[in-house]
């Protein structure tokens, strides 16, 4: 897990190294054990690593195999390195390191941009083959690392932050209205290839991208499962579905494990992340650190499930590391942690994440995380009304969003409203596509290949890589979303939401932990703004900038800070921090209007 960036010309001059250097300075938080460049003529690439696999310096990057012509960043783990070398060494390939870089490398090699279907894991890189000219760029199946890009003319550049392409400076720092829009409405969901800022763009996931030496590009996409019935599977029963999903689980969960430092868990006491922790100690782990995290209270809402983490501790025998937060450290480490966001989140489980992984940090470089279970297996609480409703479109943005079109207008300055009803229309366009059999298989669909990527997924990114931590995702194992993919809707809804998951579960961990109300990073002070956390936000969006700016209704912020609590989107998050947050982010990165 680290940091990449580069810059390619595609006019016959040489590449700007001081920019990309720059690029890879503001990435350092993403990999403190090592740093590299490469620059020959139109080409220049930075790395910042982190060692998780061959600790030696044979895999450090940028990594050029002269003989076959190649260079390589690269961000992520892939999995089953040890399998694709053996296979690779088979058909002749010669091996230098010992780490999965230079098996893509050779993968790449031997199979083209097709290797990427043969790789099990996390992934985004670039690579330069030397004598084509040609270069190939892609990114993971659920996006899980990120790769943001900005192309001027004929320059290319490109990071693992979108702040780092800030950093190396001649770009359109303009806001697009478009990606605003995305952001009041879609709950900060931005999906590529937009950005909030009109120069920097992301690669979509699933995604490979070939440029041609004049900078002519084509995109393909390599993995999109049918969220379909199959024939064969028509007479399965719920502890059918239950014994394969335990299964696939099993094996991700495994697979995850591959490293040369060890791994722990971040357990927050919900099902997803107490069943990887059980699986874990099923298979033979002693000693498995793990890591918890509660908030103050605020407004009678409780900051901490410190009592269903305590019980899988104890019940799996783990090394287990508790933090509690007090509100003076909150409000201390929020400007960190929004510093560390690639773009503008509202999460509370931002801030959750971000002292989480610094406590992490102290203890371990690796961890493996829950995220993906509610989207993959049907954990949220829309999926019943999209199920029952006469309009998936209308279902799922009366549950989802966090305001209409009609009432953007009404707190957006004119000239920041979008033209047209853009994030509708956005998702409309998903989950009508074909290759969904039901509106849940749809609603599913959408989350887990759009909204996922640009909400949880980026949050675990961005705040664990700002403390050097990489964490894995076993719920997001492409073969385990794939089977996911083809069970049927009422299987996933039953018992509240992921039954088919909560049957596997109770194979492996107490009922307690299973039935009970679902649970999230709870940050009351954040919901209910108050106090100095007020005075913060209403700073903000009060500062030369922000009026500058000018992003806001002020009759509606005036609304907002006379009574925080009361204006609440229906996913339970504040509209003044919604407001705050944007303007927060786009001071800290110095962005302009």
């Amino acid at each position: 897990m680290c940091g990449l960036a580069g810059e390619i010309r595609f006019d016959g001059t040489l590449a700007d190294s001081a920019a990309v250097a720059r690029m890879a300075e503001k990435l350092a938080p993403r990999g403190p054990d090592g740093a590299g460049v490469y620059a020959q003529g139109r080409v220049a690439l930075a790395h910042r690593r982190l060692k998780i696999i061959d600790l030696s310096e044979h895999a450090a990057q940028p990594m050029v195999d002269p003989d076959l012509g190649l260079s390589i960043v690269f961000n992520g783990c892939i999995y089953n390195y040890p399998e694709l070398r053996e296979e690779l060494i088979a058909r002749g390939y010669r091996f230098f390191s010992h780490g999965d870089t230079e098996v893509i490398l050779k993968a790449f090699h031997a199979w083209g941009a097709a290797c990427v279907e043969r790789l099990h894991g996390m992934f985004a890189f670039v690579i330069v083959d030397r004598d084509s000219g040609v270069v190939t760029m892609a990114r993971d199946r659920f996006g899980i690392k990120p790769l943001y890009y900005s192309q001027v003319g004929k320059r290319l550049r490109f990071a693992s932050t979108l702040p780092a392409i800030v950093a190396a400076g001649d770009l359109d720092t303009s806001i697009d209205r478009a990606a605003l829009h995305n952001y009041m409405t879609f709950h900060a969901v931005v999906p590529p290839p937009r950005t909030l800022v009109n120069g920097v763009r992301k690669l979509p996931p699933a995604t490979v991208r070939i440029y041609q030496t004049d900078g002519r590009f084509a995109d393909k996409c390599y993995w999109n499962p049918p969220h379909e019935r199959r024939p064969e599977d028509a007479g399965l029963s719920r502890e059918d579905w239950r014994d394969r999903v335990l299964d696939a689980l099993k094996l991700a969960v495994k697979r995850r494990m591959v490293a040369d430092v060890p791994v722990g868990v971040l357990l927050s006491g919900g099902v997803d992340s107490s069943v990887i922790v059980g699986l874990l100690a099923e298979q033979g782990q002693t000693g498995l650190m793990t890591f918890s995290i509660g908030f103050e209270e605020a407004n009678g809402e409780k900051g901490d499930e410190f009592v269903y983490s305590d019980l899988i501790a104890q019940r799996f025998a783990t090394d287990h590391h508790k933090i509690f937060v007090p509100s003076s450290e909150l409000m201390e480490n929020l400007p960190g942690t929004i510093a560390a966001m690639s773009e503008p989140m509202v999460s509370y489980d931002n801030i959750g994440f971000y002292l989480l992984s610094r406590e992490v940090s102290r203890h371990i470089k690796v961890v493996q995380s829950g995220q993906g279970a509610d989207e993959i297996f049907a954990g949220y609480h829309w999926y019943p009304k999209v199920a029952g409703a006469n309009s998936v479109v209308d279902a799922y943005a009366a549950a989802f969003f966090d305001r209409n079109h009609a009432t953007l207008g009404r707190q957006l300055a004119p000239e920041w409203l979008a033209d047209s009803d853009a994030s509708r229309d956005l998702v409309a366009a998903h989950l009508l596509a074909a290759g969904a059999e039901t509106p849940v298989d749809a609603a599913l669909r959408l989350d887990s290949q759009v909204m996922l990527v640009d909400d949880p997924v980026k949050r675990v990114d961005n705040m664990t890589m700002a403390w050097g931590l990489e964490a894995r995702v076993p719920f997001l194992d492409h073969e385990l979303a794939e089977l996911a993919a083809t069970i049927p809707p009422e299987f996933k809804l039953h018992d509240g939401g992921k039954g088919v998951l909560k049957d596997a579960a109770r194979l492996v961990v107490p009922h307690e932990v299973i039935d009970r109300k679902k649970g999230y990073f709870p940050v009351p002070q954040l919901k209910y703004i108050s106090g100095p956390y007020l005075d913060l936000v209403r700073d903000a969006l009060s500062s030369q900038a922000a009026r500058e700016r000018g992003l806001f209704r002020q009759e509606w912020l005036d609304t907002l800070y006379a009574d925080p609590a009361s204006h609440i989107t229906p996913l339970q998050g504040s509209e003044l921090w919604q407001a705050g947050l944007i303007e927060m982010w786009l001071q800290t990165q110095g962005i302009g209007s």
